[in-house]
């Protein structure tokens, strides 16, 4: 703890030209770091006072850390008997990524697992405290592109065009009308830790200190893991860091003996029946071409795929104008909707009017209208003509959709008309969306506001045979609020209008919270039936009809390291099956025996748990280690960090202390490393008789 301030000017160094201010209350007198440091610094310069005593800690701090070092502290070995409750603490601090140096952020965190291991050494415990470096996924490859990129265009060193500063806009984040059952409510996230905003790489690393002459080098992505893990150690060794730090690693195959352990792991995940390749949704980078994983997001880590179905609302012919060069074709309105079972009820369709939308061909006898972004989700789930590229056949307006007469699956109206809606998001679904007034308080009021005011519908032209013949269908019973909720809850919350948002989200996730879990069926073949229960049911039977279609998008905005906004994409690829119910419940029973200080933890934990299904693992673009029975794939950056703790106990054996492994003074060669010994070392296996490895080196 010897003057701790003073070991963390390394990592301060990158927010010093920024003249940024980190408040951090001294006593009572508030200073920033940087403030801190650079008045030690400049004070001798500008005639300031002595800083004998100052001088005096760094030495000790100095002095202190080398008798560290000659004595070995920090080393930690096993001991001849098994330890006693309380003798060993075995501290790990999560993988830094090797695309930048390291800041104050991990330093405030570090101190704390450093603090704890400190406690439990005076305490007489073997303590181990080891540290690596994460190089895996697009973070350093998404680096260096952007680097190269920005030298092949601008020069180098580069002459950047001027921006002025009006005209830098912030990007908009709608996360759309869809309800989050349970969330955090923090104000800080990774997301926006990761943003640099519209700084160039070159500025970046200029911040960071490195000279013109040694920028150039970072557009090749080993010279990153060549010169950023060593200074990031020296960093730590400055901070005062208890670590054991021979046995500190790198990942991807540039470490051969962390490269066989994450291959032997994927090989025992396959064995398992844990590990298969299949078709499924995951968040996908169309720049990149493969999966883009939470570490390999700019923002919108957590995001991912919510499904929809795309109801098929035809249109009956004779089209209009605008449509007319489709009449060949089977023209649909295909709008997304979580709520299959209420398509019992619908009275209409909505639009936005001033929406923009496109007829895009899905086939040779199919043509979609939705969205543009809708369209480009689809094309990388196999809804488009060709794959991955939408084809628009007529570029649209919601406008020109108004009054379009539709035959809607299991709809109890024949026909039912295309209207205009103030609420309706095309940032989210397909910008087309279904209308069932019974149970949707803001379907309810749009077309209450219809039917009840002439002037609105001659403003938006909407003529009275699409809206005055049509009479609300009741179709669920809702517990609290009969067979009419929706209209229930608005009459009793005195909401008059479509415009009063607030109420009406409130009475939107009160009648579905209720219709939902508690709610029956009234009308159709599932009558008497429980919605939860009918919904997978009327699911099934739309698809099988070919009435309807599964399509999925990000929950929210997500953005790739490259810099692209991602899509769904249905892709056929190697999986995790983390949704297997046995390996579920295995993995909530370890969550009850956790000793955890919140219960906000607790119940996060479990809840990501709840989410968890299939992982995308696999990966096409970035460094890596390849899947061993699929080199055309990489395993992605969060499968090949799960246990990566445990290589820890063994990696100052096999690597002699240098990080990157295969030291030519090894005991042990990569090659050596079967899944036999693997096994042996980590599953109880039987010891490998075929090793030519030494067997009091295997016993160690």
């Amino acid at each position: 703890m010897v003057c701790y301030y003073t070991s963390m000017r390394r990592f301060l160094q990158p927010m010093v030209p920024s003249r940024r201010l980190l408040p951090c209350k001294f006593g009572s007198n508030r200073r920033s770091f940087c403030q801190l440091f650079r008045g030690m610094e400049m004070a001798d310069e500008i005639g300031g006072k002595n800083f004998a005593r100052r001088d005096q800690l760094l030495e000790i701090e100095s002095q202190v850390q080398k008798w560290w070092e000659e004595g070995d502290v920090f080393k930690a070995d096993s001991k001849a008997e098994a330890p006693k409750p309380g003798e060993k603490f075995f501290g790990t601090f999560p993988m830094p990524y090797m695309n930048g140096h390291l800041h104050l952020g991990h330093a405030f965190t570090l101190s704390k697992l450093e603090f704890a291991a400190a406690f439990h050494r005076l305490m007489g415990a073997n303590v181990l405290l080891p540290f690596a470096f994460h190089c895996t996924g697009m973070p350093i490859k998404a680096a260096a592109d952007k680097l190269k990129w920005e030298i092949e265009k601008f020069g180098c060193p580069p002459k950047f065009p001027i921006v002025k500063e009006e005209e830098l806009t912030p990007r908009s984040n709608t996360e759309g009308s869809r309800d989050v059952e349970w969330k955090f409510n923090g104000k800080k996230s990774k997301a926006a830790a990761k943003s640099c905003g519209d700084k160039h790489q070159w500025d970046i690393m200029q911040l960071w200190g490195e000279s013109e002459e040694e920028i150039p080098k970072f557009q090749v992505p080993s010279h990153w893991m060549n010169h950023l893990p060593p200074s990031a150690v020296k960093d730590l060794m400055a901070f005062g860091l208890g670590c054991d730090w021979r046995r500190t690693f790198i990942t991807t195959d540039r470490n051969p003996f962390f490269n066989s352990f994450v291959q032997w792991h994927m090989r025992k995940l396959k064995e398992k029946g844990k590990m298969v390749k299949d078709l499924r949704y995951t968040i996908y980078s169309p720049l990149d071409g493969q999966p883009c994983a939470d570490h390999d997001r700019a923002s919108g880590e957590g995001v991912t795929p919510v499904e929809y179905m795309l109801i098929k609302m035809e249109v009956v012919p004779p089209f209009p104008l605008k449509l007319r060069a489709l009449e060949a074709r089977r023209v649909y309105l295909a709008a997304a909707t979580v709520r299959p079972e209420t398509m019992y009820g619908q009275m209409n369709s909505w639009v936005f009017r001033k929406g923009k939308y496109g007829a895009f061909e899905i086939n040779e006898t199919e043509v979609y209208i939705v969205t543009e972004r809708a369209a480009l989700n689809m094309a990388y789930q196999g809804l488009s003509c060709v794959p991955e590229k939408p084809t628009c056949l007529v570029e649209l307006t919601g406008h020109d959709l108004i009054g379009l007469p539709l035959r809607s699956p299991l709809a109890l109206n024949e026909i039912i008309y295309c209207l205009p809606m103030l609420s309706v998001l095309t940032d989210t679904g397909t910008g087309i969306v279904t209308s069932v007034p019974s149970d949707s308080p803001d379907d309810y009021m749009a077309l209450h506001d219809l039917k009840s005011k002439p002037a609105l519908r001659a403003k938006y032209g909407v003529k009275d045979e699409w809206v005055l013949p049509f009479e609300i269908i009741p179709i669920i019973n809702h517990p609290d609020f009969g067979d009419n909720s929706a209209e229930k809850i608005c009459l009793d919350m005195k909401i008059k209008s479509q415009n009063e948002r607030d109420k009406l989200d409130k009475a939107k996730k009160e009648v579905y919270k209720g219709g939902f879990y508690l709610g029956t069926m009234i009308v159709g073949e599932y009558a008497g039936m429980k919605v939860q229960e009918a919904k997978s049911l009327v699911k099934t039977k739309l698809l099988e009809l070919g009435q309807a279609v599964i399509y999925c998008e990000p929950e929210k905005e997500v953005m790739s390291r490259s810099g692209n906004e991602c899509v769904v994409a249905l892709t056929d690829q190697w999986c995790i099956l983390y949704g297997l119910p046995e390996w579920k419940k295995l993995a909530n029973e370890c969550l009850e025996r956790m000793n955890l200080y919140s219960d906000d933890t607790r119940l996060a934990v479990k809840y990501a748990l709840e989410r968890l299904h299939g992982w995308a693992c696999s990966r096409s673009y970035g460094d890596g280690t390849r899947i061993p029975w699929d080199e055309d794939f990489l395993v992605d950056s969060l499968s090949d960090s799960t246990l990566y703790m445990a290589y820890y106990t063994i990696s100052h054996l096999l690597q002699q202390g240098y990080m990157y492994g295969g030291s030519d003074t090894a005991s042990i060669r990569p090659e050596q490393m079967t899944d036999e010994v693997w096994d042996y070392l980590f599953c109880g296996g039987l010891y490998p008789e075929s090793a030519d490895i030494p067997s009091c080196l295997l016993k160690r």
